[in-house]
């Protein structure tokens, strides 16, 4: 018969729509998202990180030989642009934070590289160890905020996969070399951290105003907002004292 519908045909054609309009709906998203860019810097005469004592484990004088290594509590780079900041959208009301690479906090030469990793709650990331020597990662957040755990990672071990459920700024040490210090910085939505000369930028950022938060351990924060155009970069910057 001339009339008759070709049921397949037209379930394809429809699929095919489907698959379009979801593509170019992304695009148009994509491309009316903006970001926020800036610098962090130190105010003053940074303090003196010393230096570590790492006698306690023959491996890991070895491993630093060439290069020693300082406290990071307060790294301050060129022309003061302070390492380390973890800056964050406060208040994110939007999606989770979608990262196309699961975040690794990785123990090379007996220090947690990077000294600040930032995850989303519920967000997998990976421990991992590149050393020739045991270590205990231990974080140490609130227990009525998340669950604390501790686990040993021996040499060659696979890594670790751990997620947290509740926004927070969690300690890390290793109860086998206690110069061993980083933090897990649980926020949500779109985050950055500052590189060494105290830049980042936080992207996929929707247009709207924002207030931007700075955080720099212990626990000390800065506070700026911002208004977001459609594909603009909004800029905010910081600054911390002594």
């Amino acid at each position: 018969m001339k009339n008759r519908i070709n049921v397949g045909a037209v379930v394809s054609a429809l699929v095919l729509v489907c698959c379009g309009a979801l593509l170019l709906s992304q695009k148009v998203n994509a491309a009316g998202e903006g970001k926020i860019t800036g610098t962090v810097k130190f105010e003053g005469t940074p303090p003196h990180m010393r230096g570590i004592d790492m006698s306690k484990d023959p491996w890991c004088v070895k491993a630093n030989a060439n290069t020693p290594q300082h406290l990071q509590t307060t790294e301050v780079g060129a022309g003061g642009g302070l390492e380390y900041v973890a800056v964050y959208i406060d208040g994110w009301s939007g999606p989770a934070n979608v990262e196309t690479s699961t975040p690794v906090f990785d123990q090379k030469n007996c220090m947690y590289v990077p000294h600040v990793m930032a995850v989303d709650p519920g967000q997998t990331f990976k421990v991992m160890t590149s050393d020739q020597t045991a270590h205990n990662i231990h974080p140490e957040p609130n227990p009525m905020v998340n669950i604390p755990w501790n686990q040993s990672q021996p040499p060659g071990a696979p890594p670790i996969e751990k997620s947290w459920k509740n926004p927070e700024m969690i300690p890390v040490q290793c109860n086998i070399h206690p110069w061993m210090h980083g933090w897990h910085v649980v926020v949500k939505g779109p985050v950055a951290v500052t590189d060494e000369n105290g830049k980042y930028t936080i992207e996929n950022v929707p247009p709207g105003s924002y207030t931007v938060k700075a955080w720099h351990e212990p626990d000390t924060t800065e506070t700026t907002k911002v208004t977001v155009a459609a594909g603009q970069a909004a800029t905010a910057d910081f600054s911390f004292k002594k």
